[in-house]
């Protein structure tokens, strides 16, 4: 098969950790005899740095050309302390998203068995933990109306949904449901939100499409609670795009780090793997970020954009004897730690040799 994907490595550890998978994704296509085409583009920071826009029309021309996305991380500093910058990296996500059309995030919450110990839950309540968080992720707040009035002192940000978004996103969520436990909580602020309760609305009516799969809805709050307490209640999980947010992050610290949860964003265009962490700019050019989200990313795009199972597991197995062996960066390792790039040089290895 014919792989074109197009590679957005952006700000901080973004490069690094991409580099890595790279070198898996071209291990896996050798192995499988996959023809592997990728080009580079730029976007967050560094694209703002050299061409003022944070995703520029050739970024978007590349993707739109390819068959799958990979992608690091944006964001920087410099930027961050100045809430006065009229453009900023996150645009260049926001509008990423925006113009392939990427209405789901998806994010598998997964543990592992030899780093229970690294969760701060206890490994009674997160043992055999696997749940799907899908996000709609181009409408709601962050895509809503926003500004200042008073000479600046008020401001307001708009969450506005229409029916259409929620169906979409509701239908793939019952859709993933069908595949797994045909459990799906529809996860709202009803009590108090008219676009909650729009979201409620439409839930409660496509429901009765799908009569062999429990749909559960629980407030935001309470749903912020469960996560922690009980994880393994969960199967798929929909929400809208800040809730979602905002519920994903906090349902990585179940893993223990950060740095092992990966992502996909489907939709009507070109679908972007990425992993859910930022760009963790102090570790930026230090080779200690730990890779595994964006291999598992990787994984993921074979699986999702490729429909390459086979390929998309054996990089799932080769990054559960890395942990196994304790071939990890420092974030998770006990004793010795490895560096970004020797963590990824193994996994390429095992993979060749498996």
């Amino acid at each position: 098969m014919k792989l074109n994907i197009a590679v957005l490595p952006g700000d901080g550890i973004g490069p690094e950790i991409i580099e890595q998978a790279i070198k898996v994704i071209k291990t896996v296509t050798k192995k499988f005899n996959h023809e592997l085409t990728y080009v580079y583009g730029l976007t967050g920071a560094c694209a703002i740095d050299k061409v003022g826009n944070p995703y520029p029309d050739e970024t978007h021309n590349l993707c739109m050309k390819s068959d799958a996305v990979l992608f690091g991380a944006i964001g920087d500093p410099k930027f961050d302390n100045n809430p006065k910058s009229p453009v900023r990296p996150e645009q260049g996500l926001l509008a990423m998203r925006k113009k392939l059309g990427l209405y789901a995030n998806i994010r598998p919450v997964e543990t592992f068995e030899s780093l229970l110990h690294k969760s701060p839950l206890r490994r009674e309540l997160i043992e055999d933990a696997n749940f799907v968080c899908i996000r709609e992720l181009t409408g709601g707040i962050y895509f809503g109306e926003k500004g200042r009035k008073d000479n600046g002192n008020t401001a307001f940000d708009t969450n506005i949904y229409t029916r259409e978004e929620i169906e979409r996103i509701l239908v793939l969520a019952y859709q993933f449901a069908a595949k797994r436990n045909k459990k799906l909580t529809v996860v709202d602020k009803a009590n108090v939100l008219e676009s909650s309760r729009l979201w409620r609305e439409v839930a409660q009516e496509i429901a009765l499409n799908y009569p062999d799969i429990k749909t559960e809805y629980m407030f935001v709050d309470n749903a912020a609670m469960q996560i922690i307490q009980w994880p393994k209640n969960f199967d798929v999980m929909v929400t809208e795009n800040m809730f979602g947010d905002i519920l994903t992050d906090e349902a990585s610290v179940i893993t223990g780090s950060l740095g092992l949860l990966p992502s996909a964003s489907i939709g009507i265009h070109t679908s972007v793997f990425e992993p859910i962490h930022g760009s963790y700019p102090q570790a930026a050019g230090k080779n200690i970020a730990n890779p595994i989200a964006t291999i598992l990313s990787a994984a993921m795009m074979f699986e999702y954009a490729f429909d390459l199972i086979t390929e998309g597991k054996i990089i799932r197995d080769a990054v559960v004897a890395s942990m196994s062996e304790g071939v990890v960066t420092v974030d998770i390792a006990e004793g010795e730690s490895y560096k970004t790039s020797e963590v990824g040089d193994w996994i390429a290895k095992w993979i060749e040799e498996n």
